[in-house]
């Protein structure tokens, strides 16, 4: 896998947590009492502790997507691109397993789990930037 397929393959990740959250509130909306502007961040928090998390998970997509996909497209302008592509794979297998604890839980051990995947990515980011400056 190529490190811009890796970059698509997040995204569409990304795009997949947001319907697994978002998604059912159309339904809602439409055919309950509940209204669209129910979820506004201003309003209490009523959705089921699972959708929250799917939403934590996308929000944490989120804050590192810009950093991978930056990575990506710097080494691909430097001809560089044979430096992410042997590790972009792991980044977004890392980064689905770190999702995917996310929604089952929350306990310490599925933290400590997730945040394991977390170091793990950090880890081939930096891998990659040395092998970029060098």
């Amino acid at each position: 896998m190529t490190g811009f397929e890796a970059v698509l393959l997040y995204a569409l990740w990304i795009t997949m947590l947001v319907l697994v959250y978002a998604g059912p509130r159309i339904p809602l909306a439409a055919f309950t009492e509940r209204r669209m502007d129910s979820w506004e961040r201003t309003k209490p928090v009523t959705d089921a502790a699972f959708f929250l998390r799917a939403k934590g998970a996308h929000l944490n997509c989120m804050e590192n997507f810009p950093l991978f996909a930056a990575v990506v497209c710097v080494a691909a302008f430097m001809g560089k691109s044979a430096v992410v592509d042997a590790v972009a794979a792991y980044v977004l297998y890392l980064r689905i397993a770190q999702g995917v604890t996310h929604m089952i839980g929350d306990s310490s051990a599925l933290v400590l789990v997730r945040a394991s995947f977390f170091a793990a990515q950090v880890g081939l980011m930096l891998y990659m930037l040395w092998g970029l400056l060098h």
